[in-house]
């Protein structure tokens, strides 16, 4: 028999969803190493290979079968096959625009544990998509607002999210489109650099956001009374800006993001939040160029007047702080930890962290390529990000269903 690999599901998956993968048709105890391999949507090449034994039956099942050392991994990792691919081009991070177009996997099988490889003896192809069939995507250009609105399938009202990026990408929709998939009814909004939105603002303005907070609760498949907030970086602190001033935010995620305005002056009617000082002298160069910023921002809780400090105490939504303990461009966990404290004080126990060690500033959905070492928002310069290939992959498949629940339980 021919050796052929198999994958469940089948021909194709969601992109945060697992895969089975198995190899049959191997000689008893053949040696043979596996390679997976898929490109972005620029073209760029990511890889990653194990090497294995088949059982004494010619069968490789990777939720049974260890991997051997000197591949991309080692160990029982069934899909480490998707979380260990790396860019072939250095500092590359892994670009997803338009989520309307699946992303090709390739696995194949070669002979051996030679480098260079063997003869091939299997391959199969797998999409991955981001948005299951039913799900609608509507791009919202409403008042003000630059936007994609992601629906569920069916008829129904679901939970409401607004999905804010960090600094300096525009519109990004692959967290969205995701979350839709998981039924809720999920707003990716832009608040610069997109269409005719400020290319590079001086203030941002909280009367934006809460424009688009009233556009979700006004939609019929929104279910009321409250919206939920997912915000990452910068967007996690406009997301914790928005539930200490703005009505009707019941649950904010805020993934790596600062407890304290950050980069540019955040207005609201008659008042300005200052961003957090920066002292350019903490800025460390490790390595050829690259740029360590780890302790460029000033201590929130220790500045002079805390102007910078979003007043939490009045936000009435829940709040998970979701942390990387190697995070390098903002020390979200300390700065997570103290706010806790601080609202512990209060009186108050609207709070959780979920901490991950190993793990940097990038926390994407599962099966997205680790990104270390990347643009700093600020400084435009290649900065370390942090995180651990291995620890980074477990916090992503942790974090993910966390969020969904936490979106449950409250919305």
């Amino acid at each position: 028999v021919a050796p052929s690999v198999h994958i469940s599901p089948a021909a194709r998956s969601l992109f945060d969803q697992p895969l089975a993968i198995a190899v049959q048709g191997l000689g008893p105890r053949q040696q043979v190493t596996l390679r997976s391999s898929l490109r972005d949507e620029t073209g760029e090449l990511f890889q990653a290979c194990a090497r294995y034994q088949a059982g004494d039956d010619g069968e490789l099942d990777l939720a049974r079968c260890p991997a051997l050392p000197g591949g991309s991994f080692s160990g029982l990792e069934p899909m480490g096959l998707l979380w260990a691919l790396q860019p072939q081009k250095p500092f590359w991070c892994m670009v997803k625009k338009d989520v309307q177009r699946p992303v090709h996997l390739q696995l194949e099988v070669f002979e051996g544990h030679g480098d260079p490889s063997g003869r091939l003896l299997a391959q199969a192809q797998h999409e991955r998509r981001f948005l299951r069939d039913g799900v609608q995507r509507v791009p919202v250009r409403e008042g003000r607002i630059r936007a994609t609105l992601f629906l569920p399938p069916g008829e129904d009202s679901f939970p409401g999210i607004i999905d804010i990026h960090g600094l300096g990408r525009g519109l990004l929709e692959h967290r969205a489109s995701l979350l839709a998939n998981h039924g809720f009814a999920t707003l990716a909004l832009a608040y610069y650099q997109y269409e005719d939105l400020p290319q590079d603002p001086t203030e941002l303005h909280l009367e934006y956001f809460e424009e688009a907070v009233n556009y979700m609760l006004q939609h019929p498949q929104v279910k009321g009374p409250g919206v939920g907030l997912l915000g990452y970086s910068k967007g996690a602190d406009l997301s914790l800006a928005m539930a200490a001033f703005l009505k009707n935010i019941t649950a904010v995620a805020s993934l790596n993001g600062p407890v304290a305005i950050t980069a540019i002056p955040l207005c609201y009617k008659d008042k300005t939040i200052p961003p957090l000082p920066i002292d350019e002298q903490q800025v460390k160069v490790i390595d050829s160029n690259i740029f360590d910023c780890s302790d460029v921002l000033i201590d929130p809780f220790q500045a002079p007047g805390k102007q910078s400090l979003i007043p939490l105490e009045k936000a009435e939504a829940q709040l998970l702080f979701i942390v990387g303990q190697d995070d390098h461009i903002i020390k979200s966990e300390y700065y997570a930890t103290e706010a806790c404290k601080y609202l512990q004080a209060q009186g108050k126990g609207n709070f959780r962290i979920l901490s991950y060690p190993g793990t940097g500033h990038c926390i994407d959905p599962p099966f997205f390529p680790l990104y270390p070492i990347g643009n700093h928002p600020i400084f435009h310069k290649r900065s370390v990000l942090g995180g651990e290939l291995g620890a980074y992959s477990k916090a992503q498949v942790h974090a993910w269903p966390q969020i969904q629940a936490f979106f449950n339980k409250y919305l």
